[in-house]
């Protein structure tokens, strides 16, 4: 399994437009983050969870020819804006791209995106399967998938958990049962948006707190703002166990 991180950042992430700060003007490309996204590649099976503004890009930059299924976090555009670009896998692959999602979040892409599932389609839109999920593992093209219930302040959020692998990105909290899933899990990626505190996503020292908790053997942070420093500072106040994430990081199960 190799998880790549397509994008590790968030709407308010760099570089922002008239930002003086030292992150905005950093030269280091790991200071340049996408919106958050990753890209599963599981025995030649290809998985993307969520589609910001910045899909098309992140899957040319990273030459990914397949797309198997995308499974959503939330609603958030910052994580459903790019749903549109499925199309040019349509086009390869000459079948529909199942979607799996919280009915709550197939309600809102049916809204924002009712041209793609109006009765009478225009020619060349996206083709989609919309598959309904809830709390429980479920299976896409053999591989297993456990989603994670976490909230996003009081939204509730997708994270999911593949083999040895966990995902959890956009949360400020997690109950201790829904916890018991990630424990033992090797490689952990987590929400970990800036310094100060904020109403929907954990802090840096927050992030570090609950991975002293689950003690996985790595763990990569995500959804950085600019305002949580520049890279190669941060990374010096952390463990050998815990890492920034950067946009392209290629993770090896």
């Amino acid at each position: 399994m190799i998880a790549t991180l397509l994008g590790t950042g968030t709407s308010s992430g760099v570089p922002l437009i008239g930002c003086a700060c030292e992150v905005c003007r950093s030269i280091d490309f790991r200071d340049k983050r996408l919106r958050t996204s990753v890209h599963l590649d599981i025995d030649g099976r290809s998985f993307v969870v969520d589609t910001g503004p910045d899909f098309r890009q992140q899957m040319l930059r990273t030459g990914i020819q397949r797309l198997d299924a995308v499974l959503f976090t939330h609603e958030h555009k910052d994580h459903t804006a790019g749903l549109d670009e499925v199309r040019a896998y349509n086009f390869l692959q000459g079948k529909d791209v199942p979607v799996y999602a919280h009915k709550r979040v197939l309600s809102q892409l049916q809204t924002e995106y009712a041209y793609i599932f109006a009765e009478k389609k225009y020619p060349g839109i996206p083709r989609i399967q919309l598959n309904e999920i809830s709390n429980e593992a479920f299976e896409i093209e053999g591989v297993l998938f456990t989603p994670i219930d976490v909230l996003h302040h009081r939204l509730p959020v997708f994270g999911y958990r593949i083999h040895n692998f966990t995902y959890l990105t956009d949360l400020n909290y997690i109950s201790d049962e829904e916890l018991e899933k990630v424990y033992g899990t090797q490689i952990l990626v987590l929400d970990a948006l800036q310094i100060e505190p904020h109403i929907s996503h954990f802090t840096l020292d927050q992030a570090i707190a609950l991975v002293e908790r689950i003690q996985p053997e790595q763990t990569y942070f995500v959804h950085m703002s600019h305002k949580i420093g520049l890279h190669r500072e941060v990374e010096k106040r952390l463990p050998a166990s815990i890492r920034l994430g950067y946009d392209g990081l290629k993770i090896t199960m």
